[in-house]
């Protein structure tokens, strides 16, 4: 079964990056996309990113964000969502997912470019039900 793997690349306490892969059968990436999320701050609703860990992950459409991803059974948090975006500010504990990092407005932070492209080539090479793992990198400190 098609897998998700989220690494975290970088935390520098206002936002978070990192790369997500689509992973074969055999765990080989298929795909990847860069990604924007929230710093570590205890799993605080609204403030910060998930914890690490193995979540089921659902296709899902509302008016707001119109075809994205929910990401189910993250304790203490509901409607986690895998959507498009830019910048951190956009973002209220979700994941963001872009083909590229750039700085764009002039705040000195890195922002995602592409982001819709990303997010529906996520939304074609995905079932309606996977798996996602999320997992800090060697940089990651928390």
């Amino acid at each position: 079964m098609k897998r998700l793997l989220l690494e975290r690349i970088s935390d520098d306490g206002v936002q978070t990056l990192g790369r997500l892969f689509v992973l074969d059968n055999d765990d080989m990436s298929e795909w990847d996309c860069d990604t924007l999320e929230l710093p570590w701050k205890r799993n605080l609703q609204n403030v910060s990113c998930i914890p690490p860990g193995t979540y089921t992950v659902k296709k899902r459409t509302s008016a707001k964000f119109k075809n994205h991803f929910h990401i189910t059974g993250v304790e203490g948090r509901a409607y986690i969502l895998i959507h498009a975006g830019n910048y951190y500010t956009e973002i209220r504990g979700c994941v963001m997912v872009g083909m590229g990092l750039k700085e764009k407005n002039g705040d000195g932070r890195m922002d995602l470019h592409d982001s819709r492209t990303a997010l529906g080539k996520l939304l074609k090479q995905c079932p309606d039900e996977f798996e996602l793992e999320i997992i800090n990198g060697f940089a990651i400190k928390n």
